[in-house]
């Protein structure tokens, strides 16, 4: 029988070998925590190697994302679908292998990291995802939601300020079942990080409100051991395991260097490793005996079948739960949901009024989330500006944490990320809320859920120079453009309630990407459709008024300037000018649209003036070489939202002016 060192040593062969392979790669950290790994995955994690979607399983992140080759070992060695061709083809094009662990939930990866402190933010939402099911759905006898999250992070996930974020908030939470496991090897890719990262690590996070187990040796499996025991049994507060790593441990000449770090070791140097570690296979071979030491299999298909018997006992005691329990886990829609979702609009249409689509965004949460209790939601400090909070909202607390609503506090950036980890778990829809100009705080969990391609909706009020008074720090220019142009991220500025509606129904049916709904400050009037209408704003760009006679000319616009539009084209038709108004609500939804539709709505060869108020960039490929962009291409000022319409040109008047421009030029 092999030992619990040479377990580990398969790891550390097949990373330096993998890196060595693709000469490229980080070789260090997964050596240097072979041993912690070893530990947790063969003593304590429960998973299921043949049911990587195994919903009651652990869940498994790695923060320090550069080590990714720990993960790809870990999953090939205990029996998950990752083959040795694809540790051969490290890094490589088309393999399953990326140099950063790329979310896979049939190969057991649970998400994507790499960008440092986001991995151990998603394991935040992981955890608080099962302690919120656990409130939801167990019952005595019947704790069929009942996993823990393990995390490994580094020296780096803890410089990033979104390790502050997302941990602060997690002690506050009480989130028992969340295991971190700090490789503290005191190297960076600048090497020692004593010149530049003195924390008192465990104070801090003792300061937090976490169960700290100082002084791990991290290659003693015994000291592991006791370790992670010590954190299961402190149930009231996440822990953070800290163990003192050597980085390349096994490496004569590099361990404990910089070098090692994010460097292939060359093959002196592994051949002499091979022999320090006596590890006799040669690149890429593993023997049986050890294989059959990793080999999870077995072990976990008794796991998952101990808990199918228990959920089929569950299933008899409480049907009704049981079968909600599976439909938010296979993320169906409840039974009837579109029929009264349109019911809903339709309602909404015939009220008109004037009203914020912050306010109008309030309104369809209201409406839709009774019957989507999967929906948990939240804001960053601004529950009463983002207006994300509902008649149905309670909030989530360590005390109560069957609440679905997180006060998560001035952390945008520890929000978004720890939104993207109640996504990942499964079974909930994460919402929440900060201002549009804030995003930029945000913006790199934003790009992560859309990477991972999971649903995520960003509430993001106050979009525009309408907030008024507040001025330029507030005011966002740049933001929408920003926002659209990362692939699959789904924009919505919509421009009064019924858009507003539409775009959250799109957001609820949309699990392929994040949405992001940018809402005004400012009342907006409703606008006039028929039916016919209505069912084209779905579409992303659709005609909001058509034009007397063919059309001459087409105004294009988004959000608040849709109206500025509608009264421009009053103008132009009074003036004999035949104006078509096309309302844009999602660009990223009508780009979506087949060249017929789009060709419906913006026709070739007819001027066109695209009106919003934020940059412009952007904005030209749909009004061609021949059309005017409105934008803002220059920073706001602070002064009433009236007034700054007016300043920029946001107003009929000089719409009407542009247009007669085009059309004289035109002739």
């Amino acid at each position: 029988m092999p030992t619990r060192r040479q377990l580990a040593n398969a790891i550390r062969a097949l990373s330096m070998d993998a890196v060595q392979a693709a000469n490229s790669g980080h070789p260090g950290m997964p050596m240097g925590m072979a041993d912690i790994a070893e530990v947790l995955w063969n003593d304590f994690l429960k998973h299921s190697p043949a049911n990587p979607r195994w919903v009651d399983r652990d869940r498994f992140v790695l923060s320090n994302g550069h080590g990714s080759m720990l993960l790809y070992a870990l999953l090939h060695l205990s029996g998950y679908p990752l083959t040795m061709d694809d540790l051969r083809r490290f890094r490589q094009m088309g393999a399953h292998t990326a140099g950063h662990p790329e979310r896979d939930r049939a190969l057991g990866i649970e998400t994507t990291t790499g960008p440092l402190g986001q991995g151990l933010a998603n394991a935040v939402g992981l955890a608080l995802a099962e302690k919120h099911l656990a409130a939801t759905f167990n019952r005595p006898e019947f704790p069929v939601v009942d996993h823990r999250t393990y995390v490994f992070l580094g020296d780096g996930c803890l410089m990033e300020g979104v390790s502050h974020e997302a941990c602060s908030l997690a002690g506050t939470l009480g989130l028992g079942k969340l295991i971190a496991f700090y490789d503290d090897n005191g190297i960076s890719i600048d090497g020692k990080t004593e010149g530049w990262f003195t924390d008192d690590t465990p104070r801090r996070f003792e300061a937090y409100g976490w169960h700290v187990v100082r002084g791990v040796d991290g290659h003693d499996p015994e000291a592991i051991k006791r370790a992670v025991r010590k954190a299961q049994r402190e149930t009231a507060k996440p822990s953070l395991i800290c163990c003192k790593t050597v980085i390349g441990f096994g490496s004569p000449a590099k361990a404990g260097t910089k070098s090692v770090h994010g460097e292939a070791l060359g093959a002196a140097e592994i051949a002499a490793t091979r022999q320090a570690l006596d590890w006799a296979s040669p690149p890429f071979e593993v023997p049986d005996d050890i294989r059959a030491g990793w080999d999870a299999r077995s072990a976990g298909k008794r796991a998952e079948s101990k808990w199918k018997k228990l959920f089929q006992a569950y299933r008899t005691a409480h049907p009704e739960l049981a079968a909600e329990f599976e439909r938010r886990q296979a993320g169906a829609l409840p039974e009837g949901f579109a029929a009264e979702a349109a019911a809903t609009l339709a309602l909404v249409q015939a009220a008109g009024g004037n009203a914020a689509t912050r306010a109008s965004s309030q309104a369809a949460l209201t409406a839709f989330a009774p019957k989507l209790p999967e929906l948990i939601g939240g804001s960053a400090d601004l529950t009463g500006s983002n207006n994300t909070w509902h008649a149905g909202s309670r909030v989530l607390s360590s005390a109560d944490p069957a609440g679905n609503y997180v006060h998560y506090g001035v952390r945008e950036f520890g929000m978004a990320a720890i939104m993207n980890g109640l996504e990942l778990h499964g079974a909930l829809r994460a919402y929440g809320g900060t201002f549009l100009v804030f995003s930029d705080y945000a913006r790199n969990a934003i790009r992560m859920a859309a990477l991972m391609r999971i649903g995520s909706i960003f509430v993001l009020s106050h979009d525009s120079i309408g907030l008024g008074e507040d001025g330029p720090t507030h005011q966002p220019i740049e933001h929408l453009a920003s926002l659209r142009i990362i692939p699959d991220v789904t924009v919505w500025r919509p421009c009064d309630a019924v858009e507003t509606y539409v775009a959250w129904l799109d957001a609820i049916g949309r699990q392929d990407g994040p949405t992001c709904l940018a809402l005004s400050r400012q009342g907006l009037p409703a606008q006039p459709r028929d039916e016919h209408t209505v069912a084209q704003v779905r579409r992303g760009g659709y005609v909001l008024a058509e034009a007397s006679a063919t059309a001459e000319m087409v105004l294009i616009a988004t959000g608040s300037e849709v109206a500025v539009a509608m009264a421009a084209r009053a103008s132009l038709e009074s003036a004999g000018i035949a104006t078509r108004v096309v309302s844009m609500p999602s660009t990223s939804v009508f780009d979506r649209q087949d060249q017929a539709w789009r060709d419906s709505v913006l026709p070739r060869g007819v001027p066109c003036i695209a009106i919003e108020a934020g940059v412009s960039d952007g904005w030209w490929r749909y009004v061609g070489a021949r059309g005017r962009v409105l934008g803002i291409d220059q920073f706001g000022r602070s002064a009433p939202a009236k007034e700054l319409f007016a300043h920029f040109g946001f107003v009929p008047e000089n719409v009407v002016r542009i247009a007669h421009e085009l059309l004289t030029g035109a002739r």
